[in-house]
C-alpha cells in the first residue's frame, strides 16, 4: 500500500463526516477526505478577447496535480468551464483558444491516477459570457422583458447544455463535479419574465406573473416560482449525473446565507440538500472574520448529519488577485472550519498565463500537514448552549430588498456568543422540529419579525417541555407577509401586550441596581446604555418586568422634519419595560423590548449591549457543562465524545494586524491579516471535576484542579482535551 493509501486510511477514522462503507465497499471520496485544492485559471472572469493566447497558455493538469501532491492535498478541483471557456476538448462550448492543442481536463485526469487523488470538475453555470452570447434565447429577462447581462434563465432549455457538458467531462473518468453559480442574480434586476417562465407561472398559478416585487400574494407566488426553479434545475441535472455514472458525485455551491437575500432564488434547505453534500464559501474580504465559522454551522444546520464542504481562498482580497496570505491567516481560517466540522477546499488562481505560485502551495502544505496531524481531535458531536433561529420567510418579507435589516440581529447574536465563548448552533426555519430545538438549552430569535402560527406553536412546546426562549426585537409583530399586526403572535409567550412599534432605533436600556441577577453583571446600574436596533413598547401582562425602555431626544428639528436622525440621540423618556421575564411550563422566555444582538453587529457596538445578551443566556441557562474564559479574539469550539468519556475544546486565536482605511470609499476598512500568533490564558470550568487533560500543541501548558482547567496557549489553534 502507497503511503498516501496509508494515510487516506488512518483518516477514515477520524473525520467527522464519515468512514468506509461497511462490507468492504469504499466509500464516496468526500467521506475519506479532509482537504483539498480547487485549482483555475483568472483572468476570464470579466470576459477575453478570443485573440488572447496568451492567457492560461500555462495552465497544466499534470503540474496542478503534482503541486497538490506536494501539499498534501487529497482531492483537486480542476477547472474545466468557466463563464468564458472550456478548457479541455469540448464540442459543446469554446475552449480556451491559449491551450492549442492541450487538453488540461485529460492532463488532470492521468496524473492524478498515478497518486490516486480523486479529480472534480468545477463547472459553471451562470456568468454567461460568449455562450450566453451566442444563445440569447437562454437569457435570463427582467419585468420589462430586457435580457439581464451574464445572466441564464434556469427555465429556457440551457439546463440541455449543462447535461451535455457533463456528459463530456464524465466520459474522462472524473470522480465528480462541483457546479458553481447557480444564483439568479445578486440584486436587480431581478428575473426571470421570459416567455418560458411565464408559461410555467400561469400553469402553476393560474395567473400573470407580477409586475415586479410588489410585495403582496403575486410576489409571495414569485418568490416561491423562482426558488421552485433553482431546485428543480439542481436535482435535474443531479439525477442526469447519476444516470451516467452513479458512483460520481455532485455538488452545489449555496449562496442561501448571509448577506445573500431572495434574489439569488436560494433557501438553506431547500437548496443546500440537492447535491451528495452541500459546498460553501467564505471569504473575510466578503462576509467577515466572523463570517468563516458561523457560514459553517449554517451549512452544517442546512444538512443536519451530512457532509459539508466549505471553500477558503489563497489570495489576501478575493478570488482572482494574485496574492498569497500569510501562513497563520490561512492557519487561522483552516482550523476555524475543521473545529466546526467542515471538509476544506483552499482555492488557487493561477497567474495569467495558468503558471502556479510555488510559494502558496509550499505555505498550503504546511497549513495541510499540521490539520491533519491534528485530525484524530476533530472527534465528537458539538456541546452547545443557544441555537440561534433564523428565519427564512423574515429575511425575505422583513429584510425585502434591504436584507441587512434581517441579518443583522442574526449576525449579532452570533458575534456575541463568540466574543463571550458561549458554545452555540444555528436553528432554520425550515427543518426546526421539537426534537431539534430540544437540543440546545437556550434558543434565542433574533428580531424574527414574522413568524407562522406553526412555529409559534413549536416555540411553545419548546418552553412548556422546559426550553429556554430569548426574544429580542420586532420579533413577532409583523404578518405573513411583513405588513404590521396591531398584537404580537408572541404575545401568550411572553407574557406581555404589544402597545406599539418604535420607529426609532437609538433607543437605551436602564438597568437598577437590584434587578434580576446576572441581568446586570459587568453594567453599570442606574445607568441608561445605548441598543441601537428595532424595538417596541411592551405593556406587562403576565411577566415580571424589569429595567426600562427609553426612547430617544428627539430635536425640534428633527421633529419638524429638517434633520435626519442618522446619528444616535441621548436617553429621553422611559415608555417601557427593557425586560420581560415569563415562565411558561417548565421553561422560561426573556423579551427584550429592544435588540442587544442587533446592537452588537450595528454602527455602534458598544460592549454593554452583548455582555447584556450574554446576561440574559447565563440567567437562563446559569450551569452550562463548559464554562470558558479568554480574551474575546479566540474563538471557542466544543465537542463531546461520550464512548471515551472526552470534551474537546478548540481555541482558535483571530488577532489580526490593525488596519486603516483605504484609498477609496472611506470609512471603510479592509480587514487586516493575521501574521502573528498570540500567547493568551484560557480557563476551563467543568460542571465535574475532570480526570486528565492536555493540549494538543506541545508549547501550550495546561493545568489541571478540581473545577476544572487554566491552559497558558502559544498559537493560532490548540485543543485542550479533557477526560471526564
Amino acid at each position: 500500500m502507497r503511503t498516501r493509501d496509508l494515510r487516506t486510511a488512518a483518516l477514515a477514522f477520524f473525520v467527522s463526516t464519515g468512514a468506509a462503507a461497511i462490507g468492504g465497499e469504499p466509500s464516496p471520496w468526500y467521506r475519506r477526505t479532509l482537504l483539498g485544492i480547487e485549482v483555475g485559471p483568472t483572468g476570464s472572469q470579466f470576459g477575453s478577447d478570443p485573440s488572447d493566447v496568451g492567457y492560461a497558455a500555462r495552465f497544466n493538469g499534470r503540474e496542478v496535480v503534482r503541486r497538490c501532491v506536494e501539499a498534501d492535498a487529497e482531492y483537486v478541483v480542476i477547472w474545466a468551464r468557466d463563464g468564458e471557456y472550456a478548457y479541455y476538448d469540448s464540442k459543446v462550448v469554446a475552449k480556451c483558444p491559449g491551450l492549442d492543442n492541450r487538453d488540461v481536463l485529460r492532463e488532470t485526469v492521468d496524473e492524478a491516477a498515478r497518486h490516486g487523488l480523486p479529480v472534480i470538475a468545477y463547472c459553471v453555470v451562470q456568468q454567461g459570457g460568449r455562450y450566453l452570447a451566442e444563445h440569447p434565447e437562454f437569457a435570463m429577462r427582467a419585468a420589462d422583458g430586457a435580457a439581464i447581462p451574464g445572466r441564464f434563465c434556469l427555465n429556457s432549455g440551457y439546463l440541455e447544455t449543462l447535461k451535455a457538458l457533463t456528459g463530456e467531462m464524465l466520459a474522462y473518468g472524473i470522480d465528480g463535479f462541483h457546479v458553481d453559480m447557480l444564483d439568479q442574480g445578486f440584486g436587480t434586476p431581478y428575473g426571470c419574465w421570459c416567455d418560458a417562465c411565464r408559461k410555467l407561472f400561469e400553469a402553476e398559478y393560474g395567473s400573470a406573473p407580477p409586475s415586479g416585487p410588489t410585495w403582496d400574494e403575486s410576489w409571495d407566488r414569485m418568490l416561491a416560482f423562482r426558488y421552485e426553479t433553482s431546485r428543480r434545475f439542481e436535482r435535474e441535472l443531479y439525477r442526469h449525473v447519476k444516470d451516467l455514472k452513479p458512483e460520481a458525485t455532485v455538488d452545489f455551491n449555496y449562496h442561501g446565507n448571509p448577506p445573500f437575500s431572495f434574489e439569488v432564488g436560494q433557501r438553506p434547505v431547500q437548496h443546500g440538500g440537492n447535491g451528495d453534500f452541500l459546498t460553501g464559501e467564505t471569504g473575510v474580504w466578503g462576509f467577515s472574520t466572523l463570517g468563516v465559522g458561523l457560514n459553517a454551522e449554517f451549512y452544517r444546520a442546512a444538512t443536519p448529519g451530512r457532509p459539508f464542504q466549505v471553500a477558503i481562498q489563497r489570495g489576501v482580497r478575493m478570488y482572482h488577485d494574485q496574492t498569497t496570505r500569510p501562513l497563520n491567516d490561512i492557519r487561522w481560517e483552516l482550523s476555524t472550519l475543521l473545529a466546526h466540522g467542515a471538509f476544506v477546499t483552499m482555492v488557487d488562481k493561477t497567474g495569467y498565463d495558468g503558471a502556479l505560485d510555488p510559494v502558496a502551495y509550499r505555505r498550503i502544505g504546511e497549513a495541510f500537514r499540521e490539520a491533519r496531524a491534528g485530525q484524530a481531535d476533530l472527534a465528537g458531536t458539538p456541546v452547545r448552549d443557544v441555537g440561534i433561529y433564523f428565519s427564512s420567510r423574515t429575511r425575505d418579507w422583513y429584510g425585502r430588498e434591504k436584507p441587512a435589516r434581517a441579518f443583522r440581529a442574526f449576525q449579532g447574536a452570533h458575534r456575541a456568543l463568540v466574543l463571550e465563548h458561549i458554545p452555540w448552533g444555528v436553528a432554520l426555519d425550515e427543518n426546526a422540529t421539537a426534537e431539534s430545538l430540544a437540543a440546545f438549552p437556550v434558543v434565542i430569535l433574533p428580531n424574527v419579525a414574522v413568524l407562522s402560527d406553526e412555529e409559534v406553536a413549536r416555540f411553545r412546546a419548546y418552553v412548556e417541555a422546559g426550553g429556554r426562549l430569548i426574544v429580542t426585537g420586532w420579533t413577532g409583530v409583523l404578518g405573513w407577509r411583513g405588513e404590521p399586526r396591531e398584537d404580537s403572535s408572541m404575545e401568550g409567550l411572553i407574557g406581555g401586550r404589544l402597545v406599539r412599534r418604535l420607529d426609532e432605533e437609538d433607543v437605551h436600556m436602564r438597568f437598577p441596581g437590584d434587578a434580576t441577577p446576572p441581568m446586570i453583571d459587568g453594567l453599570e446600574p442606574d445607568w441608561p446604555f445605548l441598543v441601537e436596533g428595532p424595538a417596541v413598547v411592551y405593556e406587562a401582562t403576565t411577566a415580571v418586568p424589569v429595567g426600562r425602555l427609553h426612547a430617544p431626544h428627539r430635536t425640534v428639528r428633527q421633529k419638524q422634519g429638517k434633520e435626519g436622525t442618522l446619528w444616535p440621540m441621548s436617553a429621553g423618556e422611559a415608555v417601557g419595560p427593557a425586560v420581560l421575564i415569563h415562565d411558561v411550563g417548565r421553561g422560561r422566555v426573556l423579551t427584550f423590548a429592544g435588540s442587544p444582538d442587533a446592537a452588537t453587529a450595528g454602527e455602534h457596538p458598544i460592549v454593554e449591549a452583548r455582555k447584556l445578551l450574554a446576561n440574559a443566556v447565563r440567567l437562563l441557562h446559569p450551569s452550562p457543562r463548559v464554562r470558558v474564559s479568554a480574551p474575546t479574539f479566540v474563538e471557542l469550539v466544543v465537542t463531546d465524545e461520550p464512548s471515551s468519556r472526552t470534551l474537546r475544546v478548540h481555541l482558535i486565536a483571530g488577532a489580526p494586524s490593525p488596519t486603516t482605511t483605504p484609498p477609496a470609499n472611506r470609512p471603510f476598512v479592509i480587514p487586516g491579516l493575521i501574521e502573528d500568533a498570540p500567547t493568551y490564558r484560557a480557563r476551563i470550568v467543568l460542571d465535574a471535576p475532570p480526570r486528565l487533560a492536555r493540549a494538543g500543541k506541545p508549547a501550550s501548558i495546561v493545568t489541571l484542579d478540581a473545577a476544572g482547567v487554566s491552559a497558558v496557549v502559544d498559537d493560532i489553534h490548540d485543543v485542550i482535551v479533557i477526560e471526564y
